[in-house]
């Protein structure tokens, strides 16, 4: 369980936390898909192969393993290959991603994030903590959060210590006085958990705790968050 009392901000993961992935990155590539069939219409084609797109993203993974934190970027050089294979223009791969990332922060969130983040902003700072690359500010809950710690900022993901770290900085507080919920059981519940952080876990698809240490407090939705940390 969770001591309220100790919690003085609040950090949060963001994809499936607070919006569910799949459909936000479904949309984003078909959105992608539409700008490169009107700019750059052979690279459509070829990355409407979605083995040979995977056989890119492969080889761009391995070209920079010290950037696998930076999910912009691979994507960004993923863009540039599918370009260059395909014979078009490589700077359009900035244009390109831009129209993704454009749509990727167009999230749908999950039912009564607005108001629960409406709720626990009034009481408590809160920060974003995420290994993906949305831009928190770009979204519909953005204007509940102070600050975004990502591993593109830090330069390594979680569960790595230093990105809770720096989120705690952000805030000017010890880890101890800082909760951090996610859905993720080693990035988030565990990772929070180890640098001394009280965690909340998550768990929309009720899954087994898969973890030898014991389990966090488990919420369904992060809407359930309220009726732990609000008179």
């Amino acid at each position: 369980m969770i001591d309220p009392h100790k919690i003085q901000a609040i950090t949060f993961d963001l994809d499936d936390t607070l919006w569910p992935i799949a459909p936000t990155i479904a949309h984003a590539d078909q959105i992608l898909a539409n700008w490169l069939a009107t700019h750059a219409p052979q690279t459509a084609v070829l990355s409407a192969d979605l083995a040979l797109r995977r056989e890119i993203r492969a080889l761009i993974d391995a070209r920079h393993p010290d950037r696998s934190h930076d999910l912009s970027f691979l994507r960004l050089e993923s863009i540039r290959e599918s370009l260059r294979r395909a014979g078009e223009a490589e700077h359009l791969a900035e244009a390109a991603f831009e129209a993704f990332f454009a749509a990727r922060n167009q999230v749908f969130l999950f039912d009564g994030v607005v108001q629960t983040m409406s709720r626990l902003a009034a009481r408590y700072p809160l920060v974003a903590v995420s290994n993906g690359n949305a831009d928190v500010f770009r979204t519909p809950v953005g204007t509940y959060f102070q600050a975004s710690v990502s591993a593109r900022d830090c330069g390594v993901a979680k569960p790595d210590p230093r990105i809770f770290e720096a989120a705690a900085q952000r805030l000017a507080l010890p880890l101890q006085a800082v909760l951090h919920v996610g859905d993720d059981v080693l990035a988030d519940a565990v990772g929070a958990r180890s640098v001394g952080m009280q965690t909340v876990w998550v768990n929309t698809h009720a899954r087994d705790w898969p973890h030898d240490s014991p389990q966090p407090l488990t919420v369904s939705a992060v809407t359930q968050l309220c009726d732990y940390l609000l008179p």
